[in-house]
């Protein structure tokens, strides 16, 4: 395989939006932007580059916890597979860099994080298990159950789907951000 893999930190320049795609597929998406700083020694100071943009995707389970955990303003460090999508606009051809995510998590080296596992801890009630895990759980014990997410094969296929595919996904309830 030759697949681009990219590492990109940033800040969550968007909340993240929820999608249904093919065959109920949960699709989280979000945008990053990421602004190198360099120190320019003939003016004495820090400058900033030029911003990159990013959209970025997760899928499956893993889109229900990116979807309680990542906000708008964050930092963040994103890894996955890079694509780029381009579409004739009114004033000319446009790119998007599209980061499909094997890892999303908040940026340490800019702010203090907290982590609550979506399963698998003991220490958690069943009030406590989040919408990700009942879907985790369910794929590994081959129960598709209407609310269940398939999220087994995550880190592996992410599924190639183009954004006219793809309807907002409607969420029974607002799951608990991490705090």
């Amino acid at each position: 395989m030759n697949e681009l893999t990219i590492t990109v930190a940033g800040w969550a320049a968007t909340d993240v939006r929820m999608f249904k795609g093919q065959g109920d597929l949960a699709i989280a998406s979000f945008r990053v932007a990421s602004t190198p700083r360099y120190f320019d020694r003939e003016k004495g100071s820090w400058v900033d580059g030029v911003t990159e943009w990013f959209t970025v995707r997760a899928f499956r389970g893993a889109a229900i916890t990116v979807d309680a955990s990542i906000r708008k303003g964050m930092p963040v460090v994103v890894t996955g597979r890079l694509r780029t999508s381009t579409w004739e606009a009114k004033d000319g051809p446009r790119v998007d860099h599209i980061i499909d995510a094997t890892a999303i998590g908040p940026d340490c080296m800019r702010g203090v994080a907290s982590f609550r596992r979506a399963t698998g801890d003991p220490a958690m009630s069943e009030e406590d298990i989040s919408p990700a895990a009942a879907a985790i759980a369910a794929s590994k014990e081959g129960d598709g159950g209407d609310d269940a997410a398939d999220a087994s094969r995550f880190e592996t296929e992410p599924p190639d789907v183009d954004s006219g595919e793809v309807e907002p996904l409607d969420l029974e309830e607002e799951p608990e951000p991490v705090a």
